[in-house]
């Protein structure tokens, strides 16, 4: 889906007004503001909730902009830079000075991409400037991959929102840190290890916490309002029969392999067998089934490899701890 040209000028109006957008990308929906206006990138903490020390990711509309946001660009970086962009790929290098700290959560490190979605690529050109855009939803909370998910969740927070339809990828980007001598990956995405490791030519290690703080990195993450636990594939349907039984309405993530498998629960998906189709659904499924009123979602990790890797990350956050209050 292509957004209308006049839709395309009034989103970056918005923005140069000092407004949020929510802009579609090829991961997921972003709630975006300028990059260099103070104020608007802290009325992005203030429309999700999300603590001020958690940073942003500046997007920008090209490979050659990204030394006009940064500094000290490595070789390797570069390399990323041409291979994967525009693409689901995000490079964590030092600040520019074009870059307020409110955006960096007060580091001096930011996070950079340039989205392959012609509807956001678009946006920039129009605009003439970065934009900085977490996932537009509550902090915390299942990311959006269509522009109604955007609607129901932000709702008046958001200024205009610039439908793209639904996103190509579905899960966010993978976040690589170049600011070391050895890059890492802090957030595993849209582009798997695999591949970032073939242009590289040496491994590259997905470190469970890293020294610098990026999107992504809290306990509970990417989670329904449904409390979500995770079993080995073969236990996936006689934990949530048995969970139903004690008065559970159950949600079933059943694995491929047990596609045929029947299962007494409130609510089933069956989980794709591609697994590009299944980082595509996740996040749709996952508010599916809080529609339908599950209080319990019982799932399984797929092989960590490729796109598995970064499902299994999503998955993991959101089985995890839920703040308390």
């Amino acid at each position: 889906m292509t957004a209308r040209t006049t839709d395309i000028e009034k989103a970056a109006g918005v923005l140069s007004a000092g407004g949020l957008v929510a802009l579609p990308t090829e991961t997921v929906y972003g709630l975006g503001a300028n990059a260099e206006d103070s104020a608007a990138v802290s009325r992005i903490f203030q429309a999700k909730g999300r603590p001020p020390s958690h940073p942003l990711i500046v997007h920008i509309g090209s490979a050659e902009q990204l030394d006009d946001w940064v500094q000290d660009v490595p070789r390797p970086a570069r390399l990323l830079a041409e291979h994967f962009w525009p693409g689901p790929l995000t490079l964590v290098l030092r600040r520019g000075p074009r870059v307020p700290l409110e955006a960096t959560g007060g580091l001096e490190t930011v996070a950079v991409r340039v989205p392959d979605h012609p509807v956001a690529l678009a946006l920039l050109a129009a605009f003439g400037g970065g934009v900085t855009a977490p996932s537009a939803n509550r902090f915390g909370q299942v990311s959006p991959t269509t522009a109604d998910h955007v609607r129901a969740e932000l709702g008046d927070a958001v200024d205009f929102v610039l439908d793209g339809g639904s996103c190509e990828v579905g899960v966010e980007s993978t976040i690589v840190d170049v600011t070391s001598e050895i890059p890492s990956i802090l957030r595993p995405g849209g582009v798997t290890r695999e591949d970032l490791e073939a242009v590289l030519g040496f491994p590259l290690a997905v470190p469970s916490t890293s020294r610098v703080r990026v999107p992504g990195q809290h306990p509970s993450h990417y989670a329904p309002r449904a409390r979500v636990a995770l079993v080995e594939p073969e236990k996936v349907v006689t934990e949530a029969e048995l969970a139903q039984e004690l008065g559970h309405q159950v949600g079933v993530f059943l694995p491929p392999a047990l596609a045929d498998a029947p299962v007494k629960a409130h609510a089933v998906v069956a989980v794709p067998g591609s697994v590009a189709a299944y980082a595509r659904g996740l996040y749709g499924f996952l508010r599916e089934l809080d529609r339908l009123g599950c209080d319990l979602i019982i799932a399984s990790l797929p092989v960590e490899e490729g796109l598995g890797l970064a499902i299994a990350n999503r998955l993991r956050r959101a089985a995890g701890p839920r703040p308390t209050v």
